[in-house]
């Protein structure tokens, strides 16, 4: 595929639907790819060729650096905003409404939204170049609603050390200590060869006691429908802000 063109594909072989994201500027969203990615999963979510999902982005360097920060400069009022920052909410939900198992192949760095990606992702393996960062709270706003799935998986202690500390990256192994990472690997062959083992063996369980299960691991997320948007409001009216626009252009003309 060109490599200036973002694209959200997916296959399925063998009852494992892989799904694939790539955007030319460090695999970041803007918002119509993640409507299309959200599309994707909920067409998956009720085919029922597809057993499991594995969730991966194309490259090596960076796994997601979250929200397009292009489409960020270009919000001018409250309402545009919150849509923005729903985006990556939409998405989140969409992953826990989806009742096949999410297993992310997560090779690269991560970034903000990236970050809450992956923590809404049902098992994660990952490659020990796949150091993460929360940089919203440097920029003006925070990392509000990807919070919840976050501190779902590694708990507030440790989400409040990464939001803190917004220019500093964090290993892959303090990520397994704290949850948000299942497995790491030193290469990328020996992560997408066990990512691929994993998702055939998934593939193969019952799709109905998996359904099941996947919906224990999200019992405590139903609320979340009400807490985004409060969420989303939060940041749509921060990225108003004299703070935030001058930190976005000075990003900008970098």
């Amino acid at each position: 595929m060109n490599d200036n063109i973002a694209y959200v594909s997916y296959e399925i072989v063998q009852g494992v639907a892989s799904i694939e994201f790539y955007h030319p500027k460090s695999n970041s969203f803007p918002t119509l790819q993640l409507e299309k990615l959200i599309e994707t999963i909920g067409e998956l979510g009720k085919n029922e060729e597809a057993k499991v999902i594995v969730l991966k982005s194309k490259g090596e360097q960076v796994f997601c650096a979250g929200a397009s920060f292009d489409e960020l400069l270009t919000i001018e009022d409250f309402a545009t905003g919150k849509e923005f920052f729903m985006g990556f909410a939409n998405l989140i939900i969409a992953m826990r409404n989806c009742p096949k198992f999410i297993i992310g192949c997560i090779q690269g760095k991560v970034v903000g939204g990236g970050v809450g990606l992956v923590a809404a992702c049902d098992y994660a393996l990952a490659q020990d170049n796949a150091a993460i960062r929360l940089s919203e709270l440097s920029i003006g706003i925070g990392p509000f609603v990807i919070e919840p799935a976050i501190t779902r998986k590694i708990g507030i202690t440790a989400f409040s050390e990464l939001t803190l500390n917004p220019k500093e990256w964090v290993s892959p192994e303090w990520c397994k200590e704290y949850g948000l990472y299942n497995q790491i690997f030193s290469t990328e062959e020996a992560l997408n060869s066990t990512t691929k083992t994993f998702s055939e063996q998934l593939s193969a369980y019952s799709s109905d006691a998996m359904r099941h299960l996947k919906s224990v691991f999200w019992e405590n997320a139903a609320h979340w429908d009400t807490i985004m948007p409060k969420r989303a409001a939060m940041s749509g009216e921060l990225v108003l802000s004299e703070f935030t626009k001058e930190t976005l252009n000075k990003f900008k003309s970098k």
